[in-house]
């Protein structure tokens, strides 16, 4: 499976259509000569419930993650009351491994903005909020410079070309993370934005009917919104040409359309690729990323980002859609930010320095992400050093097995960031958790007659 034409690389140059030494920032006109904004024009003859339908039809799950159905989650919106409703962007992009949003929106931000107003205008949003991670301090300017294009060409403020959205001309705003991992969670997002601590809230409600400022809100990712143009233009049975069914039957939902992956790691060429979802990791590895670096062999690898957990040694031919994770023991595509390792790295090393980033980034507000991913962290450490036991790798995955959001402990998925890498990596590399520990000695005193 390769892709004949990029979609939502069409204007970066990247391998294999382009040299991405020549990137460069698309400003409005390019972007319009070059069919930008036509999916907005197109859209404002279609009235909003059917917008809901086209994307709903088109079977586009949210990039950032979860990969939950989008035009499902627009529907949730309760009716209009004349009230203010949201959009808040999802541009946070701190899940180690993960870089592809931020591609989008250094070099051709104006696919990003065309989404909004797309997504403002089909679920009747007035404003936008887009939440960029921190210490994406370029990116934001270059988002900046985007936004004012925008607006001098009447894609929102009051002349805006969508004239009002709930009596209210619509805008967008672009707010800046102060750096905490959780806030890429859509509740602790929410809670950061209106200027609280960032962590989670308790659902329900869910943002749909409670959200930003207590009001309906819809949250999606920069990549999701990116391709929402093309849905309109083309379809949404172009849409569904790309990808594939779902490998467990036509109840279940596929993995359509063009996908974006960050490849990283122990390669000769990481970088950013587009494909289509179901691509098998080893065409990836191969072809896009020319191979495992210094002619080493492949030996584990991490689908989407670190929370989702390690692929083994027999995985390489993984096909990466959002099935994967039924499929291949591991918690999703997540956000298809492969993580590749060669036959030279340590399995416990790396699941250490993954629990390490979940620990230091825990809010705290949950004792069993709070307290048990330090204590995972220095059992970690002591097999790390060989001063571990046989006992410590039961301690290891039953301590993992009772923490995060899928066994019910916590409030977010943080902790199962930590819960998967855990277990994963002891599923499928236990001979080396083993080598770096004692055997469990019990001493017993035995009566002698």
């Amino acid at each position: 499976m390769a892709m004949t034409e990029p979609v939502l690389l069409r204007r970066i140059p990247s391998h294999p259509w382009g040299d991405p030494a020549d990137r460069k920032y698309v400003d409005y006109d390019t972007h319009c000569k070059t069919g930008g904004y036509e999916g907005l024009k197109k859209a404002l003859d279609i009235e909003p419930k059917d917008l809901i339908d086209e994307v709903k039809a088109s079977e586009l799950r949210g990039r950032g993650g979860a990969g939950f159905s989008a035009g499902l989650k627009w529907s949730f919106l309760p009716e209009v009351d004349g009230e203010q409703r949201f959009l808040a962007v999802n541009a946070d992009e701190s899940e180690p491994g993960t870089f592809k949003d931020r591609v989008l929106m250094d070099y051709d931000p104006h696919l990003l903005y065309e989404g909004i107003a797309i997504c403002m205008r089909a679920c009747h949003l007035d404003t936008a909020y887009i939440y960029i991670r921190g210490e994406y301090h370029e990116t934001y300017y270059t988002l900046e410079r985007a936004r004012q294009e925008a607006y001098a060409n009447k894609i929102f403020g009051d002349s805006s070309i969508m004239g009002q959205i709930n009596g209210r001309k619509p805008h967008v705003y672009i707010h800046r993370g102060a750096g905490a991992y959780v806030c890429g969670e859509e509740t602790g997002l929410l809670e950061s934005l209106e200027g609280k601590r960032g962590w989670p809230r308790i659902k329900p409600p869910f943002p749909a009917l409670k959200g930003a400022f207590g009001r309906p809100t819809v949250i999606n990712n920069v990549e999701t919104l990116a391709v929402l143009g093309d849905i309109v233009t083309k379809g949404s049975d172009w849409f569904r040409s790309l990808g594939r069914a779902s490998s467990f039957g036509e109840k279940a939902p596929g993995s359509y359309g063009p996908k974006l992956f960050g490849i990283s790691g122990h390669v000769n060429r990481p970088g950013v690729y587009e494909e289509e979802l179901g691509v098998k990791m080893s065409d990836l590895i191969e072809n896009h990323a020319q191979g495992v670096r210094n002619g080493k062999k492949y030996k584990a690898a991490i689908p989407g980002g670190v929370a989702m957990g390690f692929l083994g040694a027999d995985q390489f031919d993984a096909e990466l859609d959002f099935d994967c994770g039924r499929k291949y023991n591991v918690l999703g595509l997540g956000t298809a930010g492969v993580i590749l390792m060669d036959e030279d790295t340590s399995i416990v090393s790396a699941t250490r320095n993954i629990v390490h980033f979940f620990m230091h980034e825990s809010c705290g507000q949950c004792t069993p992400c709070r307290e048990g991913s330090a204590w995972v962290y220095k059992i970690l450490c002591r097999m790390e050093e060989g001063e571990g036991t046989m006992k410590d790798i039961d301690l290891l995955d039953e301590l993992a097995q009772s923490m995060g959001a899928m066994p019910g402990t916590t409030i977010c998925g943080l902790a199962d960031g930590t819960n998967w890498a855990v277990k994963t990596a002891i599923a499928k590399f236990r001979a080396e958790f083993e080598a770096c520990c004692r055997p469990s000695q019990v001493n017993v005193n035995v009566a002698t007659v």
